[in-house]
């Protein structure tokens, strides 16, 4: 196996990273009488003054200085609980509305579960970089409560001497705010946007259609560049609802307002889409497992529409006889593009290894690693999933690859791979 040179930082699942989320009733009337939201918050409505001002103290004691602006968030719960009921509060004090708003919204541990499958790029902005160094955004999946999953971030800096550097965590994370949807039910584009005043290591994207109702997973994150000269930030994930699952894509240009667009065609059905920093010959292009076991190059005359591909790789080696997936959008090389892969061998045990696909025609292979680059070593084999490592993207910095990476569906580790020891591996 390739000696990489795995970094001693390490990320973990955290119940302390906390932030406001609706609480949601059922809205609807039971039997012909008011539903259980009509009914708390007729009986907010009827509270004495003093209640009301006892009660919100309470709540604004416990909970104000864990959150980010705990009042706009009770108010704007509150606004979206007076339209969905149909409240006449015309003679309702400020304090009584934020109480119902409260009533309404409740604490979630978005990383408490697991953290994991993680992606790399470079950040938007490389002011004041010293020659070497870089600005990185980390996407992650954080697992909490129910097992939903939603995409945090992370930025830092890698040094000349290739060092990570991650940036502070804000005390109070906030969740992108959704607009310019009428129905966030509908499986259309729906916009979120950062607060203003948030960092992007502090923000985080939760589920907001129907289709992403169990979670956004495993975010592939990709710098791509288009023929224009436009940079954008791309990113297939995975839109879960706890039945069917649903290819769709995270678009942004600044890390403030993210577009998540469903993909149409055939290989939207499946998961693990990986897309090309740019286009070749024309086309743009993924790699994507589209039965379970092999990987397909997948060609589209747009960004959103992708039906049936070509396979090109099939699990050869012990390590990957399972099933082979992809590692994130391929990185270019000199030599090609380079396509890291995960493999599932005996014991359902993952493993992470590379091919090399031609620069001009990526359905021909060229090389590919005999055995994995990467594996599951002792003090890692252990956590919610076992025997797993895996990423979701890695990117070129000098000379070496940095690959962050997932270990037992549990944590987070980086790493360094060699670029002319990793060709070298391969046959």
């Amino acid at each position: 196996m390739l000696e990489c040179h795995t970094l001693p930082l390490r990320l973990y699942a955290d119940a302390t990273r906390v932030v406001v989320r609706p609480f949601h009733l059922g809205w609807q009337s039971t039997k012909g009488g008011p539903s259980r939201s009509q009914r708390i918050a007729t009986e907010v409505i009827g509270f004495s003054e003093e209640v009301v001002t006892e009660q919100l103290a309470h709540v604004l004691r416990d909970f104000e200085a864990r959150h980010w602006q705990t009042r706009r968030v009770f108010r704007t719960r509150y606004e979206e609980i007076r339209a969905q009921l149909d409240l006449d509060d015309s003679a309702l004090s400020e304090e009584r509305r934020l109480l119902i708003g409260a009533y309404f919204c409740h604490e979630y541990s978005y990383a408490a579960a697991a953290l994991m499958n993680p992606s790399v790029v470079l950040h938007y902005d490389q002011s004041g970089m010293a020659k070497g160094s870089c600005r990185i955004i980390l996407s992650l999946r954080a697992v909490g409560e129910g097992h939903i999953s939603s995409v945090a971030f992370r930025e830092g800096v890698i040094t000349t001497d290739g060092e990570l550097q991650l940036a502070h965590q804000p005390p109070f994370a906030t969740a992108a705010d959704a607009y310019g949807a009428e129905d966030v039910k509908q499986e259309g584009v729906v916009s979120v946007f950062r607060h203003p005043d948030s960092t992007v290591s502090g923000t985080v994207l939760f589920p907001i259609t129907a289709a992403q109702a169990n979670g956004l997973e495993d975010l592939r994150l990709v710098q791509f560049h288009h023929d224009d000269g436009m940079v954008e930030w791309l990113g297939t994930y995975t839109a879960y609802n706890g039945h069917v699952i649903q290819s769709e894509m995270l678009r942004t240009r600044d890390f403030r307002r993210f577009d998540m667009v469903p993909l149409t065609g055939s290989a939207a059905r499946n998961k693990g889409m990986a897309l090309f920093p740019r286009k070749v010959g024309g086309k743009y292009m993924m790699i994507g497992r589209q039965d379970g076991e092999n990987l397909y190059l997948i060609k589209s005359d747009t960004l959103t529409h992708w039906d049936e591909g070509e396979k090109i790789l099939t699990p050869l080696y012990p390590w990957e006889l399972v099933q082979i997936g992809n590692c994130g959008a391929p990185i270019e090389l000199d030599e090609g593009w380079l396509l890291l892969t995960h493999g599932v061998g005996a014991m359902r045990e993952y493993a992470i290894g590379a091919v090399l696909l031609d620069k001009e025609d990526p359905s021909i292979v060229l090389r590919r690693t005999r055995a994995p680059i990467l594996g599951a070593g002792e003090g890692e084999r252990e956590g919610y999933v076992p025997n797993v490592v895996y990423t979701c993207g890695a990117m070129k910095h000098g000379g070496n690859i940095f690959m962050p990476y997932g270990v037992a569906d549990s944590s987070v580790a980086f790493a360094f791979v060699p670029v002319p020891e990793l060709l070298a591996l391969m046959d």
